[in-house]
């Protein structure tokens, strides 16, 4: 049962959820135009997977919209993972002096070595920061049907009463997407306990693959790494006690966003690995294989027997280098003895 009042319409959440009224109000015909372009390719309309679909159309569309952003935080993370080490010289070289030149100094070294290495600590941020009012919207959002759906609401944006109650209607795996752990009944109740374990799973996937694969190894030791590492695990047991109050269409946009997020993750790491990672290294390492394959059918030498040949070459050189000056020894003397 819900309850008579939409409490997020009042209070602290209802000036905060104002201010984001119009990405709410953006958000809901987003939506609708996603369901009626499913209903237009052959989805039945009215309550049913269409409207589930929305949801997940929602968030791909949001994702590829951030798709820039995210690429400009991968590379502002590669740059800042790159100089942890630089970082931790730093730190340790002023490490308990409180006296305020010391203090600036450390400042200044740091400022040169983000300006230098073209880092920005602002830059790993700014997508999460863009994803978290989004995120909160369609709480808001998908949290609002039940009440529109039953008059206790008015209608926000494209979500009237007519598609608030097909919305709420909506059945899959025989849960509605409007209700929670508590509102679910029998088997209902199983599903949500199966979408809450496989958004924790897919978010520690995504952190632990990506702390254990794309750090330097300099960076992998001291109390900043077991911090990180330990995040990995505290971050997906808060979504267990969250997610019990959350609507099951909210739990759909959430596992879709973390599924996305973990392909994302697992793209990076074997794509554009940071520099110094046993993921850089392990790529190093595939370029290797793939190179002395298209040179195997182009034939042309290996890049060893390329190396080899070169060494040689060089050793080669140092030797008649080495002969001809042993050879110009008795010149200079002979020189010397003239005088």
């Amino acid at each position: 049962m819900i309850s008579q009042n939409f409490t997020f319409d009042s209070g602290l959440f209802g000036f905060f959820y104002r201010i984001l009224r119009p990405i709410e109000w953006l958000m809901t015909y987003v939506m609708v135009y996603c369901h009626k372009f499913l209903t237009f390719i052959g989805f039945s309309s009215g309550p049913g997977v269409a409207w589930v679909l929305s949801v997940v159309l929602l968030v791909i569309l949001v994702r590829l919209l951030i798709l820039p952003l995210f690429i400009k935080q991968m590379m502002a993370m590669r740059k800042l993972q790159a100089i942890q080490p630089q970082m931790r010289k730093i730190q340790n070289k002023y490490k308990g002096k409180t006296d305020q030149a010391s203090k600036e100094a450390s400042s200044r070294e740091m400022m040169k070595l983000y300006q230098d290495n073209h880092a920005n600590p602002a830059g790993s941020c700014l997508p999460a920061l863009i994803q978290s009012p989004i995120f909160m919207t369609m709480f808001y959002v998908l949290s609002a049907v039940p009440y529109i759906a039953r008059g206790k609401r008015e209608p926000l944006g494209a979500f009237t009463l007519k598609i608030s109650k097909e919305f709420e209607q909506t059945q899959i795996f025989g849960i509605h997407i409007s209700d929670n752990l508590t509102t679910a009944q029998g088997a209902g109740k199983i599903v949500i306990v199966i979408f809450i374990a496989l958004m924790c799973l897919t978010m520690f996937y995504s952190q632990f693959h990506n702390t254990r694969k794309n750090m330097p190894r300099a960076s992998m030791e001291g109390s900043q790494y077991r911090m990180q590492k330990m995040m990995a695990y505290i971050f997906p047991v808060m979504y267990i006690f969250s997610g019990v109050a959350f609507p099951f269409a909210v739990l759909i946009y959430w596992l879709t966003n973390n599924t996305w997020n973990l392909g994302q993750t697992l793209w990076q790491v074997r794509r554009m690995p940071t520099p110094g990672s046993p993921a850089a290294e392990e790529k190093q390492a595939r370029d290797r294989v793939r190179e002395n394959s298209r040179r195997e059918k182009a034939g042309e030498p290996s890049l060893e027997d390329e190396a080899l040949a070169k060494a040689k070459e060089i050793q080669e050189r140092q030797l008649e280098s080495g002969a001809s000056h042993q050879r110009q020894q008795p010149k200079r003397t002979k020189s010397k003895r003239k005088r």
